[in-house]
């Protein structure tokens, strides 16, 4: 897909929506990145960006006859690395990890730095134009990378500069992320979709402004999610209540009905079903 004429926040959703339409496997997660990100300027043309994404790819490509390593995997570790982190300069932004900017990809292209998952989105771009097998991981609390050659693997960290983690590596990190009783699962190593790295993206953007009290820019966030993830019932759900805190009381009606719609049975249900007779009741 080619969007290089969306200009608009119309446009952008209309692109977007297409994108929700997709199998997950002909997702571009970098371009849908861009889209996201354009949602903050509608106006900013995007064809800069696509063009920094494709000189990432030619410059992996230049250099991957050139680097030596003991393995085809660690060769495509060492020319991520020379690409990304060295030669264009991307690093984790430690000093101001919650800024906005950090997860919006237009923003981080700009900075040359930003979250892990931004910083994963260029790397699985600029892997996967080669040809190269890379994915995110669903670890909790830090996204992480997994990248395959035939059959080695290897988890490495696009925060700190594809730094490669072993499994103490993990089990460390993963006890300073969810507390000491955390325990290494098998569900950890498993690669995460395209769909749910965008959402991943999204949704960290979602909780800093939960985090600063800013409930319609949360909104805006769970609605770009639902353009590209439309059958996810807890998006509706969290739709439907941020529309009721915003008193947007016919929204949150309509949310809360995809939601139980697409939801199965439980808890979850029954508060909605609760909250949803007394919106109407409201509305009457």
């Amino acid at each position: 897909m080619n969007w290089s004429l969306a200009s608009g926040r119309q446009d952008l959703e209309s692109a977007l929506r297409q994108v929700g339409s997709l199998p997950d496997g002909q997702i571009d997660v970098a371009e849908t990145a861009l889209l996201l990100a354009a949602l903050d300027q509608p106006k900013l043309p995007l064809d800069r960006y696509r063009h920094h994404l494709s000189l990432l790819a030619r410059d992996a490509r230049d250099l991957s006859g050139k680097v030596e390593g003991d393995s085809e995997l660690q060769v495509r570790l060492e020319v991520l690395r020379q690409v990304i982190f060295g030669r264009y300069g991307y690093a984790g932004d430690e000093e101001t990890y919650d800024d906005l900017q950090n997860g919006n990809l237009m923003r981080v292209i700009d900075r040359r730095c930003g979250l892990p998952v931004a910083l994963g989105i260029l790397v699985i771009a600029t892997a996967r134009a080669q040809g190269w097998d890379a994915s995110g991981l669903a670890f909790p609390g830090h996204f992480l990378l997994q990248l395959q050659a035939g059959s080695e693997r290897a988890v490495v960290d696009p925060f700190n500069g594809l730094r490669e983690l072993q499994a103490a590596d993990l089990r460390e990190l993963l006890k300073v992320l969810s507390g000491l009783e955390a325990e290494l699962k098998p569900e950890h190593y498993a690669p995460v979709s395209n769909r749910d790295t965008l959402l991943r993206l999204q949704n960290n953007l979602k909780l800093r402004h939960l985090r600063e009290q800013r409930p319609e820019q949360a909104l805006e966030l769970v609605e770009s999610m639902l353009l590209i993830a439309p059958d996810r019932a807890g998006l509706w759900r969290e739709a439907g209540l941020l529309h009721a805190h915003l008193s947007n009381l016919r929204a949150a009606i309509v949310s809360l009905e995809h939601f139980l719609e697409l939801a199965p049975a439980g808890s979850q249900r029954q508060e909605a079903e609760e909250l949803l007779r007394q919106l109407r009741t409201r509305l009457n």
